[in-house]
């Protein structure tokens, strides 16, 4: 009975015991974002995803890191993410939109800003700079 115990407690330990520790990659790339330690901050976000892979807020993350490194195109394959994992959200949404509007595709811009005017929660007040600055923009 005791050797079966610990067969079970040994299973348990190798099965749980990685889950358990990888659990806080996300804080740890939060914390080290915010100290502005963008390459850590990545690797951390990044172990995040091999465990949580539908993390949107990871993928968020990466995707303000790579705008930091000025890495558009990986900024946006990271914004797109996002959207894939969770449509409604609004940040992602709107950085998206501004990227576009940056790369002068007023049209995609214009799009993804509707979507948000839709959607409007937390960004409303974003929306409609954005709107206002994709109208003065495409006019030029």
């Amino acid at each position: 009975m005791i050797i079966r115990t610990l067969k079970i407690f040994i299973f348990y330990s190798i099965l749980i015991g990685p889950v358990l520790s990888n659990t806080n990659y996300f804080e740890e790339g939060l914390s080290l974002f915010k100290d502005k330690k963008y390459n850590q901050a990545k690797f951390k976000f990044e172990q995040d995803i091999v465990f949580n892979p539908k993390n949107e807020m990871s993928y968020l993350y990466l995707s303000k890191i790579f705008k930091n490194l000025k890495k558009k195109n990986l900024e946006e394959k990271n914004l797109k993410t996002v959207i894939l994992l969770n449509p409604k959200n609004e940040e992602a949404i709107y950085s998206l939109a501004k990227l576009k509007l940056d790369e002068s595709d007023y049209k995609k811009s214009k799009e993804l800003n509707k979507r948000l005017s839709m959607l409007c929660d937390k960004f409303c007040d974003k929306s409609i700079e954005l709107k206002i600055e994709i109208e003065n923009l495409s006019k030029k």
